[in-house]
């Protein structure tokens, strides 16, 4: 399998280790020295971490190369050469290059004056002998107090600081770019130099220095093992492996799966009421992931949460994809989710279902509700909730910069055998928050050598999926690129053109603040195209904690509107902010819409006499790999 999504930070840890390899070196007594004990230990350290990596290229030698050639699928190579960025970047201007100079000796001489140094060294005596001093620039990336105990790390990350704002602030000065481009340049430019970062290098990095002083050069060998592993798997690692268990100690909730296709196996949850709501409800997840960021532990399941709360649970598990599944595209997920919502009927014997689609699920979820209204039969389902789903993309975010058409044409070199590694969209996700997702764990796992933590979450965001990749490619080109969706008959599914206007389906369209995935904004856009009630509650938090906040963490806040608003900033300006989860209010919405319970027995308890069951919950296809 290939491991390009490292390519890029193994080029630049290559450099490093070879500078290391250098430095120790150069460190190296003359024989007879009184430090040659201590320095030999070091020189080994090098040697231990060569090691390391003549044994992993040995391993791709003998593989025959692969996980070695680059890929545009790598995000980080998707940012471009220094080169091709920079000659987007007016640099070559005298007057430009000339204002940096200045910017940057001036800069130099403010900081250098803080410790004594240069001809504004009164400064360093009004400061205070002996205190780590004030610098001009801020950010958290450099909080610690090593960067400021030297004036070295002090100038290189302050003058770092000033320039990643001036060659951001040249980026947004751009003129005469398509607006699409110009977005590119201002995305393809936060994250060139936030990857160039001292932080990210061990030679500029005081920390990871002391930590490797502390430790006698231990740190660097275990996250240079740190990183060898990542590069064997291709996938930056993010939380303890093995840690977690499907089953046992994650995705626990108790059920069985009722039904397979080739496509998604349907669980249903074992309910802990006596008397359950008569309505049941099916969840879509994203295919872009696994179904249990829904169901991480006790204290978090929305599962549980909602079955505690006497509602009849199931859920849509998505094959993750492989080979037989090529020619999937639109038609089979709108197909599936009306399969499962005939599935359901049929089983509890009940005339409608409820239905939740999270994210991408949100989105055909939305093309399914238009489709059954079109013939005749939105009243199978009776109501319909939106988890951060969009379905109007003209303000979809910085996952547009990933969407033209040589991107999308490039997909399909990168999936011969008709299916998308997830380890390519994880590492696109991953690089929406770069200093977050890669650059803080490349500065934690493998500069400084720390373990990985045990984190439920963190395990999730890295237990890909892989993509049916025609179906991607035309997500990408229809809904991203073209905005297809939202033009009445424009798409079709099944036959049948699509248009959102027909549904009539009381709606629930939830969104988060702080998302940078689906943008309140966007998310709020489903809003003017729905024919039936709806009500859109704004979530604090972002993407997944905005989604999975249980009320037993009394966290973040949530904020309704009742008012007929035209747009987001008409609703914030009037909406009325309540404390703490979300999940009762979308409770009590649901349970208005079907007061009557029924008693929890027969099928509405999966397995039991008479009931032919497949396996338990989490069930097969959320295992495979």
């Amino acid at each position: 399998m290939a491991h390009d999504a490292t390519d890029f930070l193994s080029e630049i840890l290559q450099n490093q280790t070879k500078g290391m390899t250098e430095l120790f070196g150069l460190l190296a007594p003359q024989e007879g020295s009184a430090h040659a004990e201590s320095v030999v230990h070091w020189a080994e350290i090098a040697e231990r971490m060569q090691t390391i990596w003549t044994d992993y290229q040995v391993e791709q030698f003998q593989g025959g190369g692969k996980g070695s050639a680059g890929h545009f699928s790598d995000p980080l190579k998707w940012i471009g050469t220094l080169e091709s960025v920079m000659r987007l970047l007016p640099l070559s201007q005298p007057e430009v290059q000339q204002r940096l100079w200045t910017q940057g000796l001036e800069l130099a001489q403010a900081v250098l004056a803080r410790y004594g140094i240069g001809e504004h060294a009164h400064v360093a005596s009004e400061a205070g002998a002996g205190d780590a001093p004030e610098l001009p620039l801020s950010d958290a990336r450099f909080g610690a107090e090593e960067w400021r105990s030297t004036p070295f790390f002090a100038l290189i990350h302050q003058l770092y600081l000033m320039f990643r704002q001036e060659f951001i602030g040249l980026a947004e000065a751009t003129e005469g770019m398509e607006p699409a481009r110009k977005a590119q340049l201002l995305f393809a430019t936060r994250a060139l130099v936030d990857a160039l970062s001292p932080a990210n290098f061990p030679l500029t990095n005081p920390v990871a220095m002391t930590e490797a002083s502390r430790t006698g050069g231990e740190s660097l060998v275990r996250g240079f093992q740190n990183f060898v592993e990542d590069l064997r798997k291709g996938q930056l690692t993010h939380t303890s492996p093995g840690f977690f268990t499907l089953g046992e100690n994650i995705a626990v909730t108790p059920g069985k799966v009722v039904h397979e296709t080739p496509l998604f196996q349907l669980i249903q949850y074992t309910p802990t009421t006596d008397e359950v709501m008569e309505t049941p409800l099916v969840i879509f997840p994203p295919w872009i992931n696994r179904f249990y960021i829904l169901d991480l532990n006790a204290r978090k399941s929305f599962v549980r949460w909602a079955v505690e709360q006497g509602i009849t649970v199931f859920m849509v598990s998505w094959k993750s994809a492989d080979e037989t599944m090529a020619d999937v595209v639109w038609d089979d997920y709108i197909a599936a989710q009306i399969e499962a919502i005939e599935l359901v009927r049929a089983r509890l014997k009940v005339p409608s279902v409820h239905t939740i689609g999270y994210c991408v699920a949100g989105t055909t979820l939305a093309a399914t509700l238009a489709l059954l209204a079109r013939r005749g039969e939105a009243d199978k389902v009776a109501s319909a909730t939106f988890f951060t789903a969009q379905v109007d993309f003209e303000e979809a975010g910085d996952l547009k910069n990933f969407v033209d058409s040589q991107q999308i044409d490039n997909l399909a070199l990168l999936s011969p055998e008709g299916y998308l590694d997830g380890r390519y969209l994880a590492a696109t996700f991953n690089l929406l928050r770069g200093n977050d997702l890669i650059w803080n764990y490349v500065e934690k796992n493998y500069l400084k050598g720390e373990a990985h933590p045990a984190f439920d979450l963190l395990h999730w965001n890295g237990d890909v999926t892989n993509l049916p990749a025609r179906w991607h490619q035309d997500y990408l080109r229809d809904l991203y690129r073209d905005n297809r969706l939202v033009v009445p008959d424009s798409l079709k599914a099944l036959g049948e053109p699509i248009d959102l206007h027909r549904i009539v389906t009381p709606c629930y369209i939830q969104a988060g603040r702080e998302d940078h995935i689906a943008p309140p904004e966007s998310v709020w856009k489903l809003t003017r195209y729905l024919a039936g009630d709806w009500t859109f509650l704004l979530a604090g938090s972002g993407h997944i904690a905005g989604v999975v906040n249980p009320p037993s963490a009394n966290k973040y806040q949530y904020w309704t509107n009742g008012s007929d608003v035209q747009d987001l900033s008409e609703f914030i300006a009037g909406a009325t902010e309540t404390k703490g989860s979300w999940w009762p209010h979308w409770a009590a919405w649901l349970q208005a819409r079907t007061p009557d319970e029924v008693p929890a027995r027969g099928k509405r308890r999966p397995g039991g006499r008479g009931d032919t069951v497949l396996e338990d919950a989490p069930g097969r296809y959320v295992m495979a790999r």
